[in-house]
């Protein structure tokens, strides 16, 4: 099957933390640019995009399809899922991440609106992160990256990825390379599904965020504490919300 391309950059947040993510189920959007209406708890001024902003233009290499991917080619097109990882991750965060749109493309294929919902996941950690450590990755997760609507998405280096974040998507990571600095930040496990990973010599400092797009690239739910074990949204309610989007 040939694979489309489709996407545009999201805004993410200037929060930094080991992980988090997730907004709550909203309604149908009285303002004719969101299905779903505004959400029901605020979240301050977050430096991503937030319900009813415009997504940010952006275009990346997928190493797996060979593709670039980008925003353009999805508005008119898709609704899209869109989330930021690094397989090394050691605590959990961006397998569960992983997760919630492993569990969207799965429900797009069992209720036949496949072709109206793509799954982006960005690495920001391209050194390790290799075409053939994220094929193994998705193996690992269960994900049919080989999918018309799935897509890896690799920045050519770390800087590349940092600026992207940082500049358009709003997202602010921060490379570390001691394991006790690390342990500062208050890592901890989030309780997910996920294999013991040795991050070897530097890790991240990140903000776990999944940004949920309707196919005028209109965002309709940013999701920024989605594996918190206090804050997670399940992952059902993440599911029903890309259905009603795609759907609309």
């Amino acid at each position: 099957m040939e694979r489309r391309t489709y996407l545009r950059a999201a805004g993410a947040t200037g929060v930094a933390g080991i992980a988090g993510c997730l907004d709550n189920v909203g309604f149908v959007g009285g303002d004719g640019r969101t299905a779903l209406g505004s959400p029901e708890e605020p979240r301050g001024d977050p430096s991503h995009p937030t319900h009813g902003d415009e997504f940010p233009s952006f275009s990346l290499p997928d190493p797996l399809s060979g593709e670039t991917v980008s925003l353009e080619d999805m508005v008119g097109e898709r609704a899209f899922l869109m989330t930021y990882f690094f397989t090394a991750c050691p605590d959990g965060a961006c397998p569960a991440l992983l997760l919630r749109l492993r569990r969207t493309q799965e429900d797009a294929i069992e209720r036949d609106y496949e072709d109206d919902i793509a799954l982006l996941a960005m690495t920001f950690d391209p050194e390790r992160d290799t075409p053939e450590v994220l094929a193994e990755y998705a193996g690992e997760r269960g994900i049919d990256h080989e999918a018309d609507n799935w897509h890896f998405l690799r920045p050519e280096s770390y800087e590349d990825g940092e600026q992207l974040l940082d500049d358009t998507f709003g997202m602010h990571i921060e490379r570390v390379e001691d394991d006790d600095e690390l342990d500062d930040h208050g890592q901890e496990d989030h309780g997910t599904d996920h294999e013991d990973h040795d991050h070897g010599e530097y890790t991240f400092i990140h903000y776990n965020l999944i940004m949920l797009v309707n196919d005028d690239g209109i965002v309709e739910r940013s999701y920024p504490n989605a594996v918190q074990q206090r804050e997670e949204v399940s992952v059902e309610a993440i599911v029903e919300d890309a259905r009603t989007v795609a759907q609309r």
